[in-house]
């Protein structure tokens, strides 16, 4: 049974949809004033493998992960930089969905910009203003956190505790109680605003992301995501101004991903160990080596992300192309091995199990890895039917699928004189000539093509 970790409820709780099939999803993203830094992308790639792990469940999925484009940060950069709004974003809203691609996290059916989803915020603020859970002070909109006394239920903050003139919120225009949260922002001088029927002005952070969950998915659904810095205030606030609206619950299961360490200390430009996606791509290392490091631990655990564990997430990488590799050359025996049978299915069994649980991916990916072990000592025995590795294949796509993690394996077809001269390195080790083979064998790896003598015959593969 499928079960997850809801902070709502602090305890792992079965999956049961709101409606059978299916898995309504809306996930945190980017504020698009800068690239992406790899904390971002841990919490992107946790989403990942939930969006796959629900599909390969049997669930249909519908997944929407807004994108911010306008909040103070923007603003104050585009001023900097002398463009709007709209021109600023784009690059980085673009540069986004390159990340994306380049990290393998499949597409959302949905990614709602919050500029072009203005008249759905206006009116949830005007349904939260009809029901008496909104004021207006100085041309802005507030949410009044007195009058919905279940505040608190996600991040367990008392409000009571929190006295006037403590700051809870960036937003301050004049509130009733400093414990208020803005709802609408008043036209203000040099800013982006829209004509609406609140007046002039723009949205606040925290309706943005209620007005757009439930446009797409509707004003209850079943999975919200995001880190663990969001909790307080801001997902807090999504479900106070939502079921204030509604009257229904907003979301039946809270998944949060935590933090992610560098070096052992918090990632920081002025540690000088801050990272964008494009800064590691730039010191060579592989989109992929770093998507495994980033999925390999357990979303609710710290990942302490070191170069070191990027050398390990390359070298792991270099082990399973090379036995996919491996795996594509070799020849099957006549058979069908049981054992190795029994070790394909419980590779597949074991990662559900895992994953099922919470998604632990860490045993999920010691399933995959004794699999290859198995095999491997197989191969070296000739032990592989035909079966086998039908059976074996499938196991593998059934990880690729949910992890995205497997290399591409593309195997370039050899020259002729490469051909000609494996050969004859054959037909000299057939005749005993050994000296013979090892001078074409020293040959062939100056060529950058490196021999393996099996069971199975010669098996060979290009030098990285």
């Amino acid at each position: 049974m499928l079960r997850f970790y809801n902070t709502l409820r602090n305890k792992k709780e079965p999956f049961v949809p709101l409606h059978p099939e299916k898995a309504l999803i809306y996930t945190c993203g980017p504020t698009v004033y800068d690239y992406n830094h790899i904390g971002n992308f841990r919490s992107y790639i946790f989403e990942d493998l939930l969006r796959r792990y629900l599909k390969f469940k049997g669930y249909q999925v519908t997944q929407v992960m807004n994108i911010t484009d306008v909040d103070d940060k923007i603003i104050k950069a585009s001023k900097a930089a002398g463009k709007d709004i709209g021109e600023y974003t784009r690059k980085y809203i673009d540069a986004f969905f390159a990340d994306l691609d380049a990290l393998r996290i499949e597409r959302a059916e949905f990614y709602p910009r919050a500029t072009e989803h203005i008249p759905q915020m206006v009116l949830l603020v005007k349904r939260l203003q009809e029901k008496g859970f909104a004021y207006t002070r100085e041309n802005s909109v507030y949410f009044r956190l007195s009058d919905f006394p279940s505040y608190g239920k996600l991040s367990k903050i008392d409000l009571q505790g929190i006295k006037p003139g403590a700051r809870i919120d960036l937003d301050e225009y004049g509130k009733e109680d400093v414990r208020d949260f803005v709802l609408w922002k008043g036209k203000k001088e040099g800013e982006p605003f829209w004509e609406t029927e609140l007046g002039p002005g723009r949205p606040g952070w925290h309706i943005e992301c209620s007005a757009m969950s439930m446009h797409y998915l509707g004003e209850s659904f079943d999975i919200h995501t995001g880190g663990v810095d969001l909790i307080f205030p801001h997902h807090e606030n999504e479900i106070a101004q939502s079921e204030a609206a509604t009257g229904r619950q907003f979301v039946r299961y809270w998944l949060h991903c935590r933090h992610l360490i560098v070096e052992g200390e918090k990632m920081s430009k002025s540690k000088g160990n801050y990272y964008t996606l494009r800064d590691l791509l730039e010191e060579g290392y592989e989109p992929q080596a770093i998507r495994y490091l980033l999925l390999s631990t357990h979303y609710r655990r710290q990942l302490n992300f070191t170069k070191e564990g990027l050398t390990q997430a390359t070298h792991s990488l270099k082990n399973l192309g090379d036995f996919l590799l491996r795996l594509r050359q070799s020849k099957p025996v006549e058979g069908y091995n049981q054992a190795l049978g029994k070790a394909a299915k419980e590779a597949t069994a074991g990662m559900e199990r895992a994953l099922d649980d919470d998604l632990n991916i860490s045993p999920a990916l010691a399933s995959l890895h004794q699999l290859v072990k198995e095999v491997n000592i197989s191969l070296e025995r000739g032990e592989v039917g035909e079966k086998n590795i039908s059976e074996i294949r499938g196991a593998l796509e059934n990880f690729d699928r949910i992890t995205g993690i497997l290399p591409a394996v593309e195997e370039e077809p050899l020259d002729e004189t490469i051909r000609k001269l494996i050969a004859e390195r054959d037909a000299a080790r057939q005749n005993k000539e050994y000296h013979k083979a090892d001078l074409i064998r020293e040959k062939l790896s100056r060529m950058g093509i490196i021999l393996e003598d099996t069971r199975n015959g010669v098996r060979w593969k290009r030098e990285p």
